[in-house]
């Protein structure tokens, strides 16, 4: 049988909800619209 108490003191928190958000956020990562968007520039550029 379970001792509750003694699994609460075992207990070790994971990553709070806004460190994970922090940690996802902030990564500079690349979508599909970015490219879309660079490739306009880059027609946008050469048209001139």
């Amino acid at each position: 049988m379970l001792n509750y108490e003694e699994e609460l003191k075992k207990f070790e928190p994971c990553m709070d909800v806004d460190e994970v958000e922090d940690a996802v956020y902030n990564r500079d990562m690349t979508d599909v619209l970015d490219f879309i968007r660079e490739i306009q520039k880059k027609q946008k550029d050469n048209d001139r």
